[in-house]
This record gives C-alpha cells, sequence and structure tokens, in this order.
C-alpha cells in the first residue's frame, strides 16, 4: 500500500469524518480511521459505534489496494500543522504507516482493518431529497430544545416526521416544545417518525452548508443515512417513543403580542445578566402599553427593564426562563415575534409574525 496526495486534498474529508471519532472510548480502535485504498481513491471511514462517518478524495496510488487503521488525532494535527502546498507520501511498512513530505517523516501505529467496526449495511424504506439549507433550518430551528442526558433517553435527541409533502423536526426537553416544518410540494411520503440522536443532530450541523444542493436521506428501522458528494454519514436511531407532543400545544391563548425581536432580545439579554444563575428566571409583566422584565438574584443584585408594547388585555404576570426565550428569538428568522398567552400559569407559544414554518412553547416558572 503506497499512494500520495496533496495536503488539502487530504484535509478535507478528514475533517469531515473526524466528527465520528470516538473520543474516550475502551475501545482503542475506535480512536482510528479506516483508511481504504481502491486503484485512485482513497476512502476514510470513522465510527463511535453509534455514528459512521465516510468520505472519499483522489490519490495517486502508487502500489496495491488495501486498507488499514491510523490514529484519527494524530494524522488530523499533523496534517494540520503541515504547509498548504505540501504533497504526503504513505506508504505501509509492517505494522506502521510512514508518511513523508518534503523533509518531514512520520511513522504511525496501526492498527488491522479487520478489527474496525463497519455498521451493518441496511436497506432505507423511506428515502427523500431535501436541499442542504432546507435540512439544515429543519434542525437548527429546533435543535436547541433537546434534552441533554435526561433519564427519559428518548428526549434525547430530535424527532424527524415525515408525511404526504410535509418533514417535521420537533424536540423537547419537558420545560419547552420547537416544531419546525418544511413542506415540499416535490415529495409524497408515508408516515413516519423516527428518533435521530443528540450527537448526531450535532453532527449534521456541523455537516451542512446552508446552500441550495440536494442531499439524499434515507430512514431505516436503526438507522438514517445522509448522502451528500462529499461525504456519507449514518447514525443509529433512539429506540423508544416520542410524547404525543400535540396533546400539549396550548388552544385556549387569548392575549396576542407582537413585538419587534431585536428590542426584545436587547432587554432580556440585559436582565438575564442579573438573574439566578441556576435558574436563569425573569418575571415579564405585561400591561396596557409597556412590558416590564425584573431579574434578581441570591446576591440581592435585581435589575429592571422595559419595552413599549400594545397589550390591549388585562395586566398579566409570567415568570420564564430567560435562557429559553432567547434561544427561541435567535432561531426565529422574522423582524417580529409573536407571543400568544392566556394566564400567569399556562405555556406561552412564540412564533415569527410572519413564517408559520416554526413554532415554540415554553412552560412558565414560579418565582
Amino acid at each position: 500500500m503506497k499512494f500520495s496526495l496533496a495536503r488539502d486534498v487530504l484535509l478535507k474529508p478528514l475533517l469531515l469524518v473526524s466528527g465520528a471519532v470516538e473520543r474516550k472510548s475502551t475501545l482503542p480502535i475506535l480512536g482510528n480511521i479506516l483508511l481504504e485504498v481502491s486503484g485512485q481513491s482513497l476512502t476514510m471511514v470513522a465510527t463511535d459505534l453509534e455514528l459512521e462517518m465516510v468520505s472519499s478524495t483522489e490519490i495517486d496510488n502508487q502500489g496495491s489496494d488495501g486498507k488499514i487503521t491510523v490514529p484519527a488525532r494524530k494524522l488530523l494535527d499533523i496534517c494540520k500543522s503541515m504547509p498548504d502546498s505540501a504533497q504526503i507520501e504513505f506508504s505501509l511498512n509492517g505494522e506502521t504507516i510512514n508518511m513523508v513530505s518534503g523533509r518531514s517523516r512520520y511513522s504511525l501505529a496501526t492498527l488491522p482493518a479487520t478489527d474496525f467496526p463497519n455498521i451493518e449495511s441496511w436497506q432505507g424504506d423511506v428515502e427523500f431529497s431535501l436541499h442542504k439549507s432546507q435540512l439544515l433550518r429543519l434542525i437548527e430551528s429546533t435543535h436547541f430544545s433537546m434534552a441533554n442526558q435526561d433519564v427519559r433517553y428518548y428526549l434525547n435527541g430530535m424527532s424527524i416526521e415525515t408525511e404526504n409533502n410535509e418533514i417535521r423536526s420537533v424536540a423537547t426537553d419537558g420545560h419547552r416544545l420547537a416544531i419546525c416544518k418544511i413542506v415540499n410540494d416535490n415529495l409524497s411520503l408515508p408516515a413516519r417518525q423516527v428518533i435521530v440522536p443528540r450527537k448526531g443532530i450535532l453532527e449534521i450541523i456541523r455537516l451542512l452548508d446552508p446552500v441550495d444542493e440536494d442531499v439524499q436521506i434515507f430512514l431505516g428501522s436503526n438507522h438514517i443515512r445522509i448522502i451528500d458528494t462529499d461525504f456519507s454519514f449514518t447514525s443509529k436511531l433512539v429506540d423508544g417513543r416520542f410524547p404525543d407532543y400535540r396533546r400539549v400545544l396550548p388552544r385556549n391563548g387569548d392575549k396576542v403580542l407582537i413585538t419587534p425581536k431585536d428590542d426584545l432580545r436587547q432587554v432580556l439579554s440585559r436582565a438575564s445578566i442579573l438573574s439566578n444563575e441556576k435558574f436563569k428566571g425573569v418575571r415579564l409583566n405585561f400591561s396596557a402599553n409597556e412590558l416590564k422584565i425584573t431579574a434578581n438574584n441570591p446576591e440581592q443584585e435585581s435589575a429592571e427593564e422595559y419595552l413599549e408594547i400594545d397589550f390591549p388585555y388585562e395586566a398579566l404576570e409570567v415568570g420564564f426562563n430567560v435562557s429559553y426565550i432567547l434561544d427561541v428569538l435567535s432561531a426565529i428568522k422574522d423582524d417580529n415575534v409573536k407571543f400568544t398567552l392566556s394566564d400567569a400559569n399556562s405555556s406561552v407559544v412564540v412564533e415569527g409574525d410572519q413564517t408559520a414554518e416554526a413554532l415554540y412553547v415554553i412552560m412558565p416558572m414560579r418565582l
């Protein structure tokens, strides 16, 4: 096995697959990347047994085809630190792989490719194409509401749902709920729901660019796969039943507030500085023509902010985790946001004033 390629040609696919490398595994081989040479192509594979990333690049093959695994972090660090114009030659010598570039020489320990775990081959029973920008919007609009290390393991991920011409993403941690839907008239999909784990969702965000190029998406009984011209990404699914979020959507909101998003975000950000660091609670006092925002903390410090609003209803005071509202304001792309409220003990529905593709529900806090 002997081949050479430019540093830049190697670095891009290496960066793509490195996200799936297991950092703290008890299995040493999961810290390695599989290099497979076939003809003039080099395929790289990384996995942590939950995710699998595959990417390929062209090489100048000067030897026989073959495959071997090499330490991912060391290979990546060496490539990053080389000059942009460097040419790197790889050659396998027994149980080490030698790298030569100019006067630089490296030899890395290898592990046999036969020990490298492969996610079993499977057929997707739902297949469709989406623009990368659409898939990214679907995930970025809701991912911040996923739970993190919740004992209800099915909340530590995102529900992806298909039905006719609609694709929905739903995430909740039990205190807030985020739903985004994209309608694509070119699609006719069966009703299907899968839960993609948190790590897989964060990896998809890292991989995708907001461009109008198609990616192929495959949903199977245990896996999701996304195939692009540069990479193939596979993630196991969470085996569990996602809660019926439709039952918790508030239906009795009779008070609507529409306000400029950036103005609200600024006053909330300032007030949050003096909120309780653990609970991040702020009080929102709605009155006819102003919103009063107050926050305080155990050090007896307090903040008070005001925002002019049009609220032709009886006065209302509600407590919220300010981080939850700020997350939603960052995700909404419209200039104005719409709050739908009913009373001090009911959840608030937040959405953009113009687009109806994303909807957020935030539960109140007792302060």
